[in-house]
């Protein structure tokens, strides 16, 4: 006797088996897992030694410095703080490198000071004032940097690109 219309058949009534991509069979959990560790582990070692090395500081300088920074104070000193320590200037970290800027100076000859303080987290003696390091002058239409660090009065070329 044939079966009623609305009765499920044997073939519906069976669980059907999930197959993945490729005919394989589902990954469980752990493979899930696993495959996410091997991708973010390495991934997140090689952020923190660029972060160590100071690569990442001077690639997002390379994007975001523009002609247009040259005459934006901030952003020209946080691009001279990157130059500084990439360049080897000073060994003192750059979260310890403080930059006067002096306001009354022209476009084609300022001068800013470079300073290094000695609190808290950055190295050297425990002094109240900050040491002055060096001098940069800038000529902000010909974007040129000069500094007199090691030879003080004595400018001298800072490559800038």
């Amino acid at each position: 006797m044939p079966a009623p219309p609305n009765a499920p058949s044997d073939a519906a009534s069976k669980p059907k088996l999930r197959i993945g991509r490729g005919g394989k069979s589902p990954r469980s959990l752990k493979q899930h897992i696993m495959r996410r560790l091997i991708m973010v582990v390495p991934l997140a070692l090689l952020m923190v030694v660029m972060s160590r090395t100071g690569l990442l500081d001077f690639a997002a300088d390379k994007m975001t410095f523009t002609d247009l920074s040259w005459f934006d104070n901030t952003a020209l000193v946080e691009h001279l703080r990157v130059l500084v320590t990439h360049d080897g200037l000073t060994d003192e970290p750059g979260k310890c490198l403080v930059f006067l800027v002096n306001g009354d100076d022209p476009p084609n000859a300022s001068h800013i000071d470079v300073l290094a303080r000695h609190e808290a987290a950055c190295p050297g003696k425990k002094t109240g004032l900050p040491d002055k390091l060096f001098t940069l002058r800038i000529d902000r239409a010909d974007r040129t940097i000069e500094t007199d660090a090691g030879t003080p009065g004595q400018f001298r070329m800072i490559p800038t690109k």
